[in-house]
C-alpha cells in the first residue's frame, strides 16, 4: 500500500512523501488564484472552485481567504453552501458537505491528526479521518471540527464550539467539548433569535 492510499484510509503515513507533495503542491496554486481574485470576479471565483473541489453544488459562495491544505482537493460540498471568511479545510483526506449549510467565520474543519507517541510524530507521521456534515446546518464562528467526527442534519453549533464527537440530526450544540443543548423545537418556529419573533407574513 502507497503512502496515497494510506492518506484515505486511516493509516499513518508521511505526508512529506515526495509524490502526494508534488500533487498537493497544484492544488494550493489553484487556491492561490481563488484568494487573489477581486470582489467583482465572481464568474471566476465560480470556475475555480469548480476546478478546485473533489464536488461543489449549485450556488455555493466561499468568502476569501479560503485555507485548505490540497484546496478543496478533498472536499464535497452538495448546493448553496456558504462559508464566511477563513474558513480552513484541512482536506488531507475526504471532507463531505450537505445543501444549505453555513459556515460563520474563521471555521476550522480537521481530518489530519498526528500520532500521541512523540517518536512517531519525530518521524513525521500523519493519519486522516473523514468529516461528515449535514445537510441545513449552522456552523458558527470559531467553531472546531477534528477528524472523523459526524455532524447530522439541521443541527446548529455554537460560536466557538469544539465538536470532538458525532452530533444527531436536528439539534442545538454548543461548548468545549462539544455538547447537545436541546432539539430544535416548537419555540424556533415562534422565536429566531432571543423574544424576536418571526413574522411568517414576512419571510
Amino acid at each position: 500500500m502507497d503512502m496515497k492510499q494510506k492518506m484515505h484510509n486511516g493509516k499513518l503515513y508521511l505526508p512529506t512523501d515526495e509524490e502526494i507533495m508534488k500533487e498537493q503542491l497544484l492544488c494550493l496554486e489553484k487556491l492561490y488564484d481563488y484568494n487573489a481574485t477581486r470582489p467583482l470576479e465572481l464568474v471566476k471565483r465560480e470556475q475555480l472552485l469548480k476546478e478546485m473541489f473533489a464536488e461543489i453544488g449549485e450556488n455555493c459562495y466561499i468568502e476569501p481567504p479560503l485555507h485548505a491544505n490540497w484546496g478543496g482537493h478533498h472536499v464535497h460540498f452538495g448546493k448553496n453552501v456558504y462559508a464566511n471568511f477563513n474558513l480552513t479545510l484541512v482536506d488531507d483526506t475526504h471532507i463531505y458537505v450537505g445543501d444549505y449549510t453555513m459556515f460563520g467565520p474563521n471555521v476550522t474543519v480537521a481530518t489530519g491528526g498526528h500520532p500521541i507517541l512523540p517518536e512517531l510524530r519525530e518521524q513525521g507521521y500523519q493519519y486522516n479521518a473523514s468529516v461528515r456534515i449535514g445537510k441545513n446546518c449552522w456552523i458558527g464562528a470559531g467553531v472546531v471540527i477534528v477528524p472523523g467526527v459526524t455532524i447530522g442534519d439541521n443541527v446548529v453549533v455554537g460560536a466557538g464550539s469544539v465538536v470532538t464527537k458525532d452530533l444527531p440530526d436536528n439539534v442545538v450544540a454548543v461548548g468545549n467539548p462539544c455538547k447537545v443543548l436541546r432539539e430544535v423545537n416548537e419555540h424556533d418556529k415562534e422565536y429566531y433569535f432571543k423574544q424576536n419573533k418571526i413574522d411568517w407574513n414576512e419571510v
